[in-house]
C-alpha cells in the first residue's frame, strides 16, 4: 500500500484498484499523511546472535538474489535480498543442528540453496556474529545425457504432482512466522515501504484443498511514505500479507491449479535443474484456449524422485491488455489512464527435516503505467509484495481466532505505524533491505523524526 503527497491538483481523492488474484492493488491520490507513532519493540530471551553475509556464484563470484538459508533441523530460515545479502538471527540455545551436520562446539549449520547450485552447508558460532560471512554456491551443469534422456508427458508429470499432495506436504496444522515487505516506486524511486512480521495458520495439506481456515495475523508492523508533492499517486496492496494463504498454489490451485483450469494450458517437459541437492523436472506451460480472463504463462519445477511442486514461476498473458486491464482494475481517479506491463509471481516450497515441503517464499511483482489525458508522458509504477518463513510450529486448529485475522478486504499500510526504533524488529528474521531500499528508507524518514 503507498500513499503519495498530493499537491498542485483539485482531483477527489476517488480511488484506483487493481484487483489481483492474491489481493487488491489501489491507486489514490490524497494528501500527505502527518501523524507519527511508534511501536516500541518487544525483546525476547537471550542466546541470539545474527548473522550476516553475501550469497556468491563460486565460477562468476556475482551475488545471488533469493537463495534459501536455513538453519539445520528447525524451520529457522530467510532469503537473500536482491543484492545477494541476508541476515539470519539464530538462537544457539534452541538450534538442533541436523544428524550427522559437521559442527564446533556451540555451534550450528546453516545451510544455503538457490535455483541451479548445490547445496552448501557451513558451520558456525557465536564468533562469526563479528564477521561478515561470504557462503560460495557452485553452479550444477547437469550432463547432457541426463538432458537428452528427459521422456514423459508433461502433463502427466503435473497430474501427478497433484495427485500426491497429501504425500508430500506438511500433514499437520502448523504456525508459521513471516516476514511481509511491499514497496511502490514511481520510475525508479521509492514511493512507500511497509513491513511486517506476520503469523500464519496452515491446516493440512489435501487433495480437496480447503484455505478457508487459513489466517494470517499481524504480529508488528511499519512504514515509511513518501511526501513530495510530485508523488501523487498513491498504492495501496489490499489484503497483502495474506500473499501467504491466497498465493500457496499447490493448497488454493484456482489460479493455475483447479481441475477445470490444467486443461487450458499447453505443458512442455523443458529440461532438468538442480534445486539444492535434488534434481527438478522444469515442465513450462502456456495457455492453450482463450478464456474470459487472462491465463499465465511459467515454469513448475517438479522434483524427479518425490514429484513434489517446490517452485512457480509465472506471470500474466498481458496480450490482450483490455482483458487484463479488466481483470486488475476495480477502480481509478476520473482522467487516470492505466496500462500493465508485467504481473508476475514466485512460489517456492522447502523440504522440511520430516520429508514433507512446506511454503517458504513467496513474491508478487506488478509493473504498470500511469498518465492524465492530454499528457505525452506516462510514469511506471511497480509494486513488489514479498513473504518469507522464518519458522515454524505444530499448531492447533484455530490458533489464530477469526476475530484476529487480518482480511483480504483490508489495507495493511492503513494500519500500520510510522516509527524510527532501528530495533523494532528485535530478535525476529527478516529480509534484509537491498542497498537501494535502504537508500529509500533514509530518504522517506528524512524530516520525519519527531
Amino acid at each position: 500500500m503507498i500513499r503519495k503527497g498530493f499537491a498542485h491538483r483539485h482531483y477527489a481523492a476517488r480511488p484506483l484498484v487493481l484487483a489481483l488474484w492474491l489481493g487488491l492493488l489501489t491507486l489514490l491520490l490524497c494528501r500527505p499523511a502527518t501523524a507519527v507513532a511508534t511501536t516500541p519493540a518487544d525483546g525476547r530471551d537471550g542466546g541470539v546472535v545474527t548473522l550476516r553475509g553475501t550469497v556468491r556464484d563460486r565460477e562468476t563470484r556475482l551475488p545471488l538474489p533469493y537463495a534459501a538459508i536455513g538453519l539445520s533441523g528447525t524451520d529457522v530460515g530467510t532469503v537473500s535480498n536482491a543484492d545477494g545479502e541476508f541476515v539470519l538471527k539464530v538462537d544457539l540455545h534452541r538450534a538442533i543442528p541436523s544428524q550427522g551436520a559437521t559442527t564446533v562446539e556451540g555451534g550450528v549449520v546453516i545451510e544455503v540453496s538457490h535455483l541451479g547450485y548445490r547445496t552448501s552447508r557451513i558451520a558456525v558460532d557465536a564468533a562469526d556474529a563479528s564477521r561478515s560471512l561470504t557462503i560460495w554456491l557452485s553452479p550444477v551443469s547437469l550432463p547432457l545425457s541426463e538432458i537428452i534422456a528427459i521422456s514423459g508427458d508433461a502433463r502427466a508429470i503435473v497430474d501427478q504432482a497433484l495427485s500426491r499432495i497429501d504425500q508430500n506436504y506438511t500433514d499437520g496444522h502448523r504456525l508459521l512466522t513471516a516476514f511481509y515487505r511491499e514497496t511502490a516506486r514511481k520510475r525508479r524511486h521509492y514511493i512507500s515501504v511497509a513491513e511486517a512480521v506476520i503469523e500464519v495458520s496452515k491446516s493440512p495439506y489435501l487433495l480437496t484443498q480447503d484455505i478457508a481456515t487459513d489466517r494470517v495475523r499481524i504480529h508488528r508492523g511499519r512504514k515509511l511514505l513518501s511526501q513530495k508533492p510530485s508523488d501523487t499517486l498513491a498504492v495501496k496492496l489490499q489484503g497483502g500479507p495474506t500473499l501467504a494463504v491466497q498465493m500457496d498454489i499447490v493448497k488454493n490451485p484456482d489460479q493455475i491449479l483447479a481441475p477445470d483450469l490444467v486443461d487450458c494450458f499447453h505443458y512442455r517437459l523443458q529440461s532438468i535443474a538442480q534445486i539444492g541437492d535434488r534434481q527438478v523436472y522444469v515442465v513450462a506451460f502456456s495457455p492453450r484456449v482463450i478464456l474470459d480472463f487472462p491465463l499465465y504463462s511459467g515454469y513448475y519445477y517438479i522434483d524427479v524422485e518425490t514429484l513434489t511442486l517446490t517452485r512457480a514461476e509465472y506471470s500474466m498473458d498481458l496480450a490482450d491488455r483490455a482483458k487484463a486491464t479488466q481483470a486488475i482494475l476495480r477502480r481509478k481517479p476520473a482522467g487516470l489512464r492505466f496500462r500493465p506491463v508485467e504481473v508476475a509471481y514466485v512460489v517456492d516450497y522447502r523440504l522440511t527435516e520430516s520429508g514433507r515441503s512446506r511454503l517458504h517464499y513467496v513474491r508478487n511483482e506488478i509493473t504498470f503505467r500511469c498518465d492524465w489525458r492530454r499528457r505525452l508522458f506516462a510514469t511506471e509504477y511497480s509494486v513488489v509484495a514479498e513473504m518469507v518463513v522464518t519458522d515454524s510450529r505444530p499448531a492447533a486448529p484455530h490458533e489464530i481466532p477469526a476475530r484476529e485475522q487480518f482480511s483480504r478486504t483490508h489495507i495493511f499500510i492503513d494500519d500500520a505505524t510510522f516509527f524510527f526504533d532501528p530495533d523494532f524488529w528485535g530478535d525476529y528474521n527478516i529480509i534484509a533491505p537491498d542497498e537501494s531500499l535502504e537508500h529509500a528508507v533514509r530518504r522517506l524518514t528524512k524530516g520525519r523524526r519527531e
